[in-house]
């Protein structure tokens, strides 16, 4: 592989973590917490006579979403070596997030358009008030039917025109290629994993999900409110703290494909 040293510049690519109840989501914003910001922050310092480092990431998360999986990469113009910087980085960066082993890739590598598909996991306490297991899962304290919740899901399955259950954009139609739900004792995990995802669509899906799953609505009611493309159930979304960008896989670039299907916000 062809590394980037043009002008003494490496391109940098890194498995990203983080918690993220007090961010305003992955992207940066004006006056406002986020990863992005941080680990932009801290390339700064590192950069020569603090030069601006701009960190791409695979997918947006909002407000309140985790990530396991994120992938970001940034082209850093410094005097570390890859160790160094690795250090350095580890140092500079809030507890909230953790930074995975660098990995040098090409100059022109952006995980946006390698991402081969998102996987998110959506984490439910279905048993009594926890405020440790809370913090990173939603509770429901009724019984839910996961048979008639995986039933419903299959409504999703496939490529559809999503504007039910996400923000609005000019080209809503996503891919869908599985989700699974599971339990564990008192938690429920939804898997849900596709090419791409609207804003929030993956925690409206959800919500929809935990509605069929106490007995508010039917598999039936999922398929007409897909094929209104009105906002399902009023908006209805379940909170940010239960999901989390498990995993994005990287692949070859697909940018010769269209711009609307890269990742938005969840």
């Amino acid at each position: 592989m062809k590394i980037a040293r043009e002008g003494g510049s490496v391109r940098y690519s890194a498995r990203v973590e983080y918690d993220g109840t007090d961010f305003a989501g992955f992207q940066i914003q004006v006056a406002s917490r986020t990863v992005q910001g941080e680990l932009e922050r801290a390339l700064a310092r590192l950069s020569a006579h603090g030069r601006a480092v701009r960190v791409e990431g695979a997918g947006r998360t909002d407000a309140g979403v985790h990530a396991r999986g994120q992938v970001i990469a940034f082209t850093y113009r410094g005097r570390l070596g890859r160790d160094e910087l690795q250090a350095a980085l580890t140092a500079l960066l809030p507890a909230d997030i953790a930074l995975g082993r660098l990995h040098r890739v090409k100059p022109g590598f952006r995980p946006r358009y390698r991402a081969r598909y998102r996987e998110y996991r959506y984490l439910i306490w279905n048993g009594p008030p926890s405020p440790l297991r809370e913090r990173y899962a939603t509770g429901v304290r009724e019984p839910l039917d996961l048979g008639a919740m995986r039933k419903a899901a299959e409504v999703f399955i496939g490529e559809h025109d999503f504007s039910a259950f996400g923000g609005a954009d000019r080209q809503p139609v996503r891919t869908v290629h599985r989700i699974a739900i599971r339990r564990s004792g008192r938690l429920v995990t939804i898997e849900v994993v596709g090419t791409a995802f609207l804003r929030q669509m993956v925690r409206r899906m959800v919500a929809a999900l935990l509605r069929v799953g106490s007995g508010r609505a039917k598999a039936a009611d999922l398929r007409q409110a897909l094929a209104a493309r009105e906002p399902a159930f009023a908006g209805e979304t379940a909170p940010a703290k239960g999901l989390v960008l498990w995993r994005v896989p990287m692949g070859p670039d697909h940018r010769k494909n269209t711009d609307s299907k890269a990742d938005k916000q969840d």
